[in-house]
């Protein structure tokens, strides 16, 4: 198919999008409509020549039923349509678990299924439905009220990641809260470009990915993301699991672990009281196979990751500043962390890249090792790829392109030789250096929260960033700082 036909039908697809904004249906609840059509459309054309497959969708709710049908029924007939398929088994009740018809307006529900009609998706290229849907997951993801950017990463930054860590053929890939799958997609993409027999093909698409998301929602763009990626199937198994990961070890052991956790340090269950308010809870998972028992979400995550790691095992994980200089149980994780994997890099992101604000993060990547006396971990090389650089989500977002410098210098061929950027006397502000398992033990609480490169901004009132950037780092702080009262105030009143 030509780009211009891709084109066009991207634009028809969200050439709905401000009408139904109009009328009070957001990027969000359009996106969860638009899964379940196009699902069904999909299943409609794989029950027919040349697919003949026998799928597990009820005949008087496919999708021809919805085609046949105008006005007031249509709109009764889909709401009925929905509530009766989100009770099966299977990926087909994952899809529609909790579904609900947000589209009331009979005649927008038609159009709408028209233009899903009026195209043959399952011969479309998995290239194209990606681009489709990507494209209305991120533009949910700017929709700040639906707080959906929590479960968005930047596409540019999973890619680099992806790209440092090289996932070969045959090995499987997990994301313990993945969100809108967006880890699973970029390891896809970098795997297919390969060489692949039958074997290797198959195990990629029904084998390879496994992930855990709990918000329900959330867990069902995941799946249609994939599904329209061409990972899984109709009749797969639920690879996608509903469960919170870090309740317990589920025993899945895996070759790599890439993931972004949710923000938010405390870990937390919500329960209405008797007087009918909502009162939230400090959750704290009591896990043998943790280091340390800790109400916070972060710390936690690293642990979980670590234990779903097989002993040659790798990880990428985007993971918060106070993960790198907490005290107490942050400090006993880090010198573990160290101690049993080679935490052989740290790449410190800037501002203004994420959908949420106030978040100051880092990639952390480590491999796994069997039992040892002797601690993994020899260097850590860290790359500042913050100080005194500066995005914005629409004027300057984040591109691959800004991360070649960091790929080039982590060296993924061969990361033992690598060369330092930074020199005391001859380039102070190298963004790239080495520091030794002495230097970092003997730091205070074992921090790995290390800057070096002076930041401009506070030297040179003459070269400040834009008033934009400026800003935006303003409104960063006072988030960051928001975050920290809430968690106080939950913590102090038992309230939400």
């Amino acid at each position: 198919m030509s780009n211009e036909n891709t084109s066009a039908i991207v634009s028809k697809v969200w050439s709905f999008c401000n009408p139904l904004r109009d009328i009070g249906v957001g990027y969000g609840d359009y996106l969860e409509q638009l899964t379940y059509l196009l699902f069904l459309k999909m299943a409609d054309e794989f029950s027919k020549p040349p697919y003949n497959r026998k799928l597990p969708i009820p005949t008087e709710h496919n999708w021809e039923s919805l085609t046949s049908r105008r006005g007031d029924e249509l709109e009764q007939h889909y709401s009925k349509t929905l509530n009766v398929l989100s009770r099966q088994k299977g990926v087909l009740g994952q899809i529609f678990v909790q579904s609900q018809n947000k589209i009331k307006e009979p005649a927008m529900l038609y159009k709408i299924i028209d233009m899903i009609d009026k195209e043959q998706w399952a011969t479309l290229g998995a290239d194209i439905k990606g681009t489709i849907y990507e494209g209305l997951l991120e533009k949910n993801a700017e929709d700040t009220k639906s707080g959906a950017g929590q479960y968005f990463t930047p596409r540019a930054l999973i890619r680099a990641m992806v790209e440092c860590v090289q996932p070969e053929p045959m090995k499987t890939i997990a994301d313990p809260a993945c969100g809108t799958g967006g880890f699973f997609l970029a390891a896809y993409d970098f795997i297919a470009k390969q060489k692949l027999d039958k074997t290797q093909k198959h195990f990629l698409k029904h084998k390879t990915f496994f992930g855990n998301e709990i918000v329900p929602n959330t867990r069902r763009m995941c799946l249609m993301n994939l599904f329209l990626h061409n990972i899984g199937d109709f009749e797969s198994e639920n690879f996608i699991s509903p469960a919170d990961a870090l309740i317990s070890d589920s025993g899945l052991r895996v070759d790599y672990v890439l993931a972004n956790p949710p923000f938010g340090r405390k870990s937390s269950m919500t329960a209405t009281n008797e007087e009918g308010e909502q009162e939230t809870d400090e959750l704290t998972y009591n896990r043998q196979d943790f280091w340390e028992t800790s109400s916070n979400k972060q710390l936690n995550f690293v642990q979980h990751i670590r234990t779903m790691l097989k002993s040659t095992g790798q990880a990428a994980v985007v993971l918060p500043d106070n993960v790198l200089f907490e005290g107490g149980a942050g400090e006993t994780v880090r010198k573990k962390l160290m101690e049993t994997t080679d935490l052989h890099t740290i790449l410190r992101l800037p501002t203004g890249i994420f959908y949420r604000q106030g978040v100051k993060a880092n990639v952390l990547f480590f491999d796994n090792k069997p039992a040892s006396k002797q601690p993994w971990t020899k260097d850590i090389w860290i790359y500042d790829f913050r100080t005194n650089i500066h995005f914005t989500l629409k004027k300057n977002p984040l591109k691959l392109e800004d991360l070649r410098d960091f790929i080039n210098c982590y060296n993924p061929d061969n990361r033992h030789k690598r060369k330092e950027t930074y020199n005391a006397d001859t380039n102070p502000e190298g963004r790239w250096r080495k520091f030794t398992y002495d230097e970092i033990i003997n730091r205070d609480k074992t921090s790995l929260d290390i800057t070096w490169i002076k930041d401009k901004s506070l030297a040179d009132l003459d070269n400040l960033p834009d008033p934009d950037v400026l800003a935006g780092e303003i409104i960063e702080n006072l988030e960051a700082g928001l975050e920290s009262f809430r968690e106080i105030m939950i913590t102090i009143n038992g309230k939400d």
